[in-house]
């Protein structure tokens, strides 16, 4: 089966038609190192899903021709420009910066044969991302039409693929951006401040892999830490109910366990040495799993699981706090918006990806906040294997709602905004698609409905809904104010000074939490997307300064931990557009801090004993 592996890899290297005079940097915005040397003959080509991995696959990544055109004109007889996929068309590593617009369709199209190693196999086209709606042709015929901007799907189109040597598949994407009720993120049509530039269309990895007719869709696990044991919850297409799954756990490489159950939902598994996963030691177990028939395996695929527990605690004094593994560990790390200069939502390589997670556990933090934006899987994949809590935030959107005062006050009496039927369906249907997609990977301990109250709705409804969709992780209802009685957590943002709300009162409950604060700001010329109108919370003039200040920050937080806060996230990771307040540039040249003497104030807050036994 691995032998696969090179025959498809010999198939990629001789299918990629990219030349280089068919592509060249859009645009005059500053580029990260990675966006400079960019390998455009094969963009993006690791395996993007690492948590369900199967040998016998093509990357379609690469140039593909595109087309913008009025929503009300059909599908272009002629393209004659290209385009640079996965980045996003408004992006300068797209080779084509421009604006879609609402009024507009983008789109793609792709010429491609199907591999030896597939032919008479059920073939699948998977799509990482595409914002916001796309809808497929494959030879012309209508394959499927997918609403949803950060959600990978599938399609099977076996039975769309003909004879001929050559495949057509063409996509075309509309995307109303902050126009419509859809999850946007930071997008915005006409961006400034805090909003960023639009993105449209295709910007995570296409691929095709082949399976049998039977074959997993989705795999996710819970871990028991308490019982040391482990439950899967496979699922299968085309399944019998006599078909058998063959569990094979893995520790450093060395077979722990071997079993084989019947074909059901889920199936659990006990451990005899427990090693538990957590920032400081990211312990990982591999898993193989197959499906066979009378003895034959259909289906196999590979990933990974972590053994570990996110719960909440009350102390001697009544307060609660959130508790990693059964222990009470502060968890301090950055909003981190995911922007890219050169490639937008997109990472111009995977070693850019992981550059951002690598830096930040430099720095000395052990949790990243990822606001409003969903990242490819690799991105998690990541985090896991170097040790990085993630708290994940579903991204916003409908949200003309002018809610202000109750980030500052939570006191007042919350309110909910009155959404569209339309717009609540598409928000659910986002929200579930993301749990369903990423509850596989162990790093994520926190979901985040709402931010700032962002297109805030039904917060109780959705959050309990949340809550028993995912029991195995805490769910923050409504980061920086609007707050209602629901969830695990009460969180409040404030800048740049961080600051706690009566934990006696709100940490009886739910566990104290800061969602933001921070947002120093120092631009660095040269390295900033805009000469002017570039901005902070609080802005200072030399690094010095600005180091001085993280300090007085960092201090007056420490004496928070002692009163009732269990967590606190510092803005932000990077500058992005305007916003120059990261911890370093937004083409990752420079590093605001010295990592050695960031990394010895941020341990410190791991020292303090918050909770009470």
């Amino acid at each position: 089966m691995r032998r696969s592996i090179w025959l498809v890899v010999a198939y990629l290297v001789s299918f990629i038609s990219l030349r280089s005079q068919d592509w060249k940097l859009a645009g005059n915005t500053i580029r990260s190192v990675w966006g400079e040397q960019l390998r455009t003959d094969n963009p993006l080509p690791e395996y993007p899903r690492p948590q369900m991995v199967r040998n016998n696959w093509v990357n379609l990544n690469g140039t593909w021709d595109y087309a913008i055109r009025y929503k009300d004109e059909p599908k272009p007889e002629a393209y004659g420009k290209k385009i640079l996929v996965p980045y996003p068309v408004e992006s300068a590593l797209s080779g084509v910066g421009k604006t879609v617009g609402e009024n507009n369709n983008l789109w793609y199209r792709k010429i491609i044969s199907i591999p030896p190693s597939m032919k008479g196999k059920t073939i699948l086209l998977n799509f990482g991302a595409v914002d916001w709606e796309a809808e497929i042709f494959v030879n012309g015929k209508r394959a499927m039409l997918h609403q949803g901007g950060f959600d990978p799907f599938t399609i099977d189109i076996t039975s769309f693929i003909t004879k001929a040597k050559e495949q057509e598949i063409v996509v075309r994407v509309w995307d109303p951006t902050d126009l419509g009720p859809q999850p946007i993120g930071k997008q915005k049509d006409k961006p400034s401040g805090i909003w960023y530039t639009p993105v449209t269309g295709i910007w995570q990895t296409v691929w095709m892999e082949a399976v049998s007719p039977t074959y997993f869709t989705r795999i996710y696990t819970v871990p028991d830490i308490d019982h040391s044991a482990i439950a899967f919850f496979p699922a299968l297409q085309n399944a019998n109910l006599d078909d058998q799954l063959r569990i094979s756990i893995f520790d450093k490489g060395k077979k722990i366990h071997e079993n084989t159950f019947r074909n059901d939902s889920t199936f659990r598994v006990e451990l005899e040495e427990l090693r538990l996963w957590s920032p400081e030691t990211p312990v990982l177990y591999n898993y193989t799993l197959s499906v066979l028939r009378n003895g034959k395996v259909l289906d196999e695929v590979d990933g990974y699981f972590a053994m570990r527990k996110i719960s909440l605690e009350k102390d001697a004094n009544g307060i609660k706090w959130i508790m990693l593994n059964n222990k009470f560990v502060f968890q301090y790390g950055p909003l981190d918006q995911g922007w890219w200069p050169d490639g937008l939502y997109t990472a111009p390589t995977d070693e850019a990806l992981k550059f951002d997670i690598i830096k930040t556990k430099q720095m000395g933090f052990n949790m990243i906040r990822k606001h409003t934006k969903v990242e490819p899987a690799r991105w998690y994949a990541h985090c896991d294997s170097i040790g990085m809590l993630v708290w994940q935030d579903m991204p916003s959107g409908d949200m003309n709602f002018n809610t202000d005062k109750w980030i500052t006050n939570p006191s007042l009496e919350p309110i909910d905004k009155v959404r569209t039927p339309e717009s609540e369906v598409i928000y659910r249907r986002e929200l579930k698609a993301m749990i369903d997609n990423f509850r596989m990977f162990p790093c994520i301990v926190v979901w985040v409905p709402f931010n700032e109250a962002w297109g805030q709705f039904k917060t109780v409804e959705i959050t309990n809904w949340t809550k028993a969709y995912d029991p195995s992780r805490l769910v923050n209802a409504a980061s920086g104010g609007n707050f209602h009685a629901a969830g695990d957590m009460h969180d409040l943002h404030n800048y740049p000074d961080p600051i706690i709300h009566r934990p006696e009162v709100f940490g009886r409950d739910r566990a104290v939490v800061l969602g933001e604060f921070g947002g120093l700001g120092l631009p660095i010329e040269q390295h900033t997307w805009t000469d002017k109108s570039n901005w902070g919370y609080q802005s200072f003039k030399n690094q010095q300064e600005l180091f001085i200040r993280y300090q007085t920050l960092l201090e007056k937080l420490q004496t928070l931990i002692p009163l009732g806060l269990s967590a606190a996230v510092y803005t932000q990771t990077t500058d992005v557009e305007s916003e120059v307040n990261g911890l370093m540039t937004y083409d990752r040249k420079v590093m605001k801090f010295d990592i050695e003497a960031i990394k010895k104030l941020n341990q410190k807050l791991y020292t303090i004993q918050g909770y009470k036994k």
